[in-house]
């Protein structure tokens, strides 16, 4: 089992950067992909940003030139970080960990951007 424990959420000004963070605990060698998920009130689960084992790197248009996600293999830990924050930006975020068979999320952490 894999228990994942974001935190770096918060109440932002527009314009401002947070950074996010989620330690995982217990062994991830079968994880091949760590992502960044948000939902937004009345809205979807959508896929913000994601990194594989290999280092690749996705992320969602409305994010790309932000948004940094990032890994630390040793710590366990994956990171997203996000600068020029956009009141869109609002939502509680999610990290999930994926491997075949296995597909693990955060509590989700909220971010909030608003003057």
């Amino acid at each position: 089992q894999v228990h994942l424990v974001e935190s770096g959420g918060g109440l932002v000004q527009p314009g401002g950067s947070l950074r996010l963070s989620c330690a995982a605990s217990g062994s991830i060698v079968r994880i091949v992909v760590m992502g960044w998920y948000r939902q937004a009130p009345s809205k979807e689960r959508e896929l913000v940003a994601s990194i594989t084992t290999g280092g690749s790197t996705t992320y969602a248009d409305s994010v790309k030139g932000r948004f940094t996600i990032s890994r630390d293999n040793m710590k366990k830990t994956v990171y997203l970080q996000m600068n020029s924050l956009k009141p869109e930006d609002t939502a509680v975020y999610y990290c999930n960990f994926w491997g075949i068979n296995l597909n693990y999320w955060g509590q989700g952490t909220q971010v909030t951007v608003s003057s």
